[in-house]
């Protein structure tokens, strides 16, 4: 009897640790049965590149919902970047807050073509509120300052969007400065994450043991087999969002997991 009071009770603390926090209806249903372009509607060629302002407002065009990432250049500014390093995108081996943003505009090709690495607020200046935005913020650097800068820019959008990080201190920022908005924890398997974390981080970002300190409203987690605690967490009332889905994936059967995909290289209904 007493083994069965301890697995109780671990059980019970298992929950405490993973349990999402609070989320309205009003807040989810923009994203609800929706499909968010990854990095915006570029082209596997990269001749639309991912996160520059053509794919995005290809994305607007096809009434997709919109995943982008946003980082800080050396002088503040809030750009639309994926990568730590500007090397698989751009040839330099080097940060994007190494630069200034006139030196990116200057130096800067994405992936050869004629496009550049876009601001923030030029992306919101495409987008125009039609449709809704999942930003994740990109950790390293002063991510405080951009916690706060993408937060203050947010607030006087009038479109809807949500956020999303892997880092947990920033989501935790965003519980405790912004709790009005809603906020994601992205997430993926260890046996993926352990290539660039140590083992322990790994199982524990893996099993979202740190949201007893983030609350995050919804899990973004990446398509796969989802360990207990994910699926814990999903049961007491996350909203459950995939990334990022391919076109080998079967799409139906992710609506029936999930309650909002994100995806590229194919075309999906906009809603489902």
């Amino acid at each position: 009897m007493w083994i069965l009071a301890v697995f109780a009770g671990l059980f019970l603390l298992l929950c405490v640790f993973v349990a999402p926090g609070r989320s309205s209806r009003a807040q989810r249903a923009p994203f609800l049965g929706r499909t968010f372009a990854h990095r915006g509607l570029y082209r596997a060629d990269q001749s639309v590149p991912e996160n520059s302002l053509a794919a995005f407002s290809a994305a607007v065009e096809a009434g997709y919902g919109i995943e982008l990432d946003v980082q800080l250049t050396e002088d503040g500014q809030i750009v639309v970047f994926h990568d730590d390093t500007l090397l698989r995108a751009c040839g330099v081996d080097a940060r994007v807050d190494d630069y200034r943003w006139q030196e990116l505009c200057e130096k800067m090709r994405l992936f050869g073509t004629e496009h550049t690495i876009p601001l923030f607020s030029q992306v919101l200046s495409v987008v125009r509120s039609q449709v809704p935005l999942i930003v994740e913020l990109k950790t390293g650097g002063d991510w405080q300052g951009l916690c706060a800068r993408v937060r203050d820019m947010l607030r006087s959008y009038g479109g809807p969007y949500c956020i999303e990080s892997f880092d947990p201190h920033i989501v935790r920022w965003f519980y405790r400065n912004a709790p009005e908005i809603l906020r994601g924890q992205l997430s993926e398997q260890s046996r993926i994450s352990r290539r660039h974390l140590p083992l322990y981080l790994s199982l524990m970002m893996s099993r979202l043991l740190t949201n007893f300190l983030t609350h995050p409203q919804f899990i973004a987690y990446r398509i796969g087999k989802k360990p207990l605690p994910v699926r814990l967490c999903e049961g007491m009332g996350a909203m459950r969002v995939a990334w990022t889905a391919q076109p080998a994936h079967d799409h139906a059967a992710l609506t029936r997991s999930f309650d909002a995909v994100i995806f590229e290289h194919y075309r999906p209904p906009v809603s489902f």
